[in-house]
């Protein structure tokens, strides 16, 4: 017998109580959204490997080793993304909706990476990203913050942590750039391979490595959050203002700088201590450069995404799943003329508006009666021969002992009904 063939490592099958676990943060969110006036597009899977490069950059880690890309036919080199935003851009300035406007946005799907897959970070991810384009001022960095924590309140979660930090402008980190690279130059024998190699081109990045030995050197980095400009500063201020008076709390965090290098100005990240290493469940900021980064005429925006996979992890993690999608009846069929009659009976009660699960492939009674308690069916209802001839269904409790009750098919309907205004399962 041949080896049976698995899954990528780091890419991983999402099983039915997990899917349903993701089917409750999808639809409550979805609900938060619309609630908040943004409306969902939907993206490639695939772009042109260039996109990722001039957005993300070309020095940071996913670009330089964990893009999933390749070759086509055609000879164009393209890429499975690695994130959402890049492609949201892309799709509004090919489609002529961002420039002068307001657009509030959101899509959801995977995301691809060649990192170490370990528990909370995967190769194939899951990310729900939100967007929103042509606003400058602080209220909609405001928003995004008040929309994610309406989020969390939805789906019952606890102890997640809100961090913010501004990057400035342009021009303020121009000037803290030159005096980071005066203490890099005196660390430069402390310094990874990494930070080495990007202390001329980008040595902002170096504050995110997740090296350990790296730490104390960035933590006795001076501070860009000290090296602010007026604007920038009166922008944080405000934010903090809105963010007070809606009863938010956050901790500033000067070494908050995003992996990406389109942040600009805001950026944030809610955490947990709850999931170990890998703590941050949602991430993002202000990226007012990238729309004529990519080709645009300029246009402010701002956005984050969520990781699928840790946000239902944290949900497992409180005992928060979703109730799982069980039939409310399992329709147990006895002979040949029941296995006949029984289909046209289940779509009759599913058009009533009820899960059932019809039984199929044959069996004794006992066989279905184990395949009904499996089921999580709440009832069985039990269809032979006599039943056939009579007209009529055996209703019989799974969870109980209740007395079986004998029901006229005509009846049927009115009657798992009324169970269900007595507030009984049907």
């Amino acid at each position: 017998m041949s080896k049976a063939i698995q899954a990528v490592r780091g890419m991983n099958d999402l099983l039915p109580d997990t899917v349903e676990r993701w089917q409750r943060i999808e639809a409550i969110a979805r609900d938060v959204l619309h609630a908040y006036g943004y409306r969902e597009i939907r993206l490639p899977i695939v772009e042109k490997s260039e996109l990722f490069a001039r957005s993300i950059g070309s020095l940071t880690d996913i670009v330089e080793k964990e893009m999933y890309s390749f070759e086509d036919r055609s000879g164009d080199n393209l890429t499975l993304r690695p994130e959402g935003t890049a492609g949201c851009v892309r799709a509004g300035i090919e489609n002529g909706f961002l420039h002068n406007q307001i657009q509030r946005l959101w899509y959801a799907g995977p995301m691809f990476r060649h990192e170490r897959p370990q528990k909370g970070r995967y190769r194939q991810f899951h990310q729900m990203g939100v967007e929103a384009f042509g606003i400058d001022t602080p209220d909609i960095d405001a928003e995004l913050i008040f929309l994610c924590a309406r989020l969390w309140r939805a789906l019952g979660l606890e102890g997640l942590g809100l961090q913010l930090n501004s990057l400035g402008t342009p021009e303020s980190r121009a000037v803290y750039r030159r005096e980071l690279m005066r203490y890099l130059e005196t660390q430069r024998g402390n310094l990874d391979e990494d930070s080495l190699r990007r202390m001329d081109k980008n040595p902002l990045r170096i504050l995110d490595s997740k090296n350990p030995a790296m730490q104390e050197v960035i933590a006795k980095a001076p501070s860009l959050f000290d090296h602010l400009d007026d604007a920038a500063r009166a922008h944080f201020e405000k934010l903090g203002e809105y963010l007070g008076q809606a009863g938010i709390a956050f901790t500033v965090n000067p070494r908050l700088v995003r992996g990406l290098d389109y942040y600009t100005r805001t950026v944030f990240e809610w955490t947990t201590d709850r999931l170990g290493a890998q703590s941050t469940v949602c991430a993002g900021g202000r990226y007012d450069g990238l729309v004529e980064q990519l080709g645009g005429k300029p246009a402010p925006a701002a956005g984050f995404a969520l990781g699928m996979e840790r946000l239902a992890e944290l949900l497992a993690h409180q005992d928060l799943g979703a109730q799982p999608a069980r039939p409310q009846i399992y329709l147990v069929l006895l002979g040949a003329s029941a296995e006949q009659q029984g289909l046209v009976l289940a779509e009759r009660l599913r058009d009533a508006g009820l899960r059932i699960e019809c039984n199929c492939g044959g069996g004794g009674l006992k066989a279905q009666l184990k395949r009904a308690d499996r089921s999580g069916a709440h009832h069985a209802l039990l269809l032979g021969e006599e039943e056939v001839r009579n007209n009529s269904v055996t209703v019989k409790n799974l969870r109980d002992s209740e007395t079986q009750t004998q029901v006229a098919q005509n009846a049927l309907i009115d009657f798992l009904k009324k169970m269900t205004e007595r507030g009984e399962q049907p």
